[in-house]
């Protein structure tokens, strides 16, 4: 549909504003630029915002503002106008580059993870430090599950980790895989989330029971990002090879809402299917191969 290209730099970091209206991104020069989606113009440019480049970006869901992470560690505020973008606050907590930032529902909170082992959560309203979480591993992703009380994160250790976003407590850890992680994502239900990384392979996780229930293969190599559709019916991986995938999301995930609050007579869920197919739109073909572990 649309290719935008800056010759000679790398982007590290993509999203849509909330609108739809434009596209941020991070590149490696340090700066922030924005993009008409349907054309493909430059909207503005944010000089200067990191100074060893741009690795994570984000916006809040009202659209006035957007939090970026660079590559020294830096978290910054920056207030959005259509005239205008003034950092609105400068916060220097992570000793190494951000990987990750996710802002919460209300746009009060923020989680950055970065490679120098700690994840913190901000306050976006007092630009302080809530919340310091340390690991000896390289955080690649924290994410925050749908109720926003617990906190997700995966890294070099090979490890998920299930956090108290209260008081940074370690719930669970779990295997996640023989090989490094580098991505995460979690259902709007909250009852599944979605893990890749350089194994290549696209593993699909019962939040409660930490279980792996479906694993995907087809990259050729490392995954570096998985996300979830709005619909929930497609998951998208972008591999190291070049690669983006589209797998079809298991049927038992997608009918698997959350009860009602008051009893209903319903009938019988239907039994799970024993194989999902994916599907990827270019030559290259994927399938998603159900599995339990005992």
């Amino acid at each position: 549909m649309l290719r935008i290209q800056v010759p000679g730099l790398e982007c590290f970091s993509v999203a849509f504003m909330q609108d739809g209206k434009s596209i941020i991104s991070g590149w490696s020069d340090g700066k922030i630029r924005a993009f008409l989606p349907q054309s493909g113009k430059l909207l503005y440019v944010i000089n200067d915002a990191h100074n060893h480049g741009c690795t994570s970006v984000t916006a809040t869901t009202d659209g006035e503002r957007i939090i970026s992470g660079g590559a020294e560690g830096e978290i910054r505020i920056w207030r959005i106008s259509k005239q205008t973008q003034v950092m609105e606050a400068s916060m220097k907590e992570h000793r190494s580059r951000v990987w990750s930032i996710q802002i919460s529902k209300d746009n009060s909170q923020a989680v950055s993870a970065s490679s120098d082992g700690s994840c913190i959560i901000w306050d976006l309203k007092t630009r302080t430090r809530l919340l310091c979480l340390f690991e000896s591993t390289a955080f690649k992703q924290a994410i925050l599950n749908t109720e926003e009380y617990q906190i997700l994160t995966a890294g070099s250790d090979r490890k998920i980790t299930y956090w108290e976003k209260f008081d940074g407590q370690i719930i669970r850890s779990i295997e996640g895989s023989d090989r490094e992680l580098n991505t995460l994502d979690i259902t709007h239900e909250g009852k599944h989330f979605i893990s890749g990384g350089q194994d290549g392979r696209l593993k699909i996780w019962n939040y409660d029971e930490g279980i792996c229930y479906f694993e995907g293969e087809g990259h050729s190599g490392s995954i570096n990002k998985v996300k979830i559709s709005p619909d929930q019916r497609k998951i998208i991986t972008v591999g190291s090879e070049g690669a983006i995938f589209f797998w079809d999301m298991p049927e038992s995930i997608v009918k698997d809402k959350v009860q009602p609050e008051l009893p209903t007579l319903t009938k019988e869920p239907q039994k799970e299917e024993k194989s999902v197919k994916g599907s990827v739109k270019s030559s290259v073909k994927g399938s998603v191969k159900p599995t339990i572990k005992k």
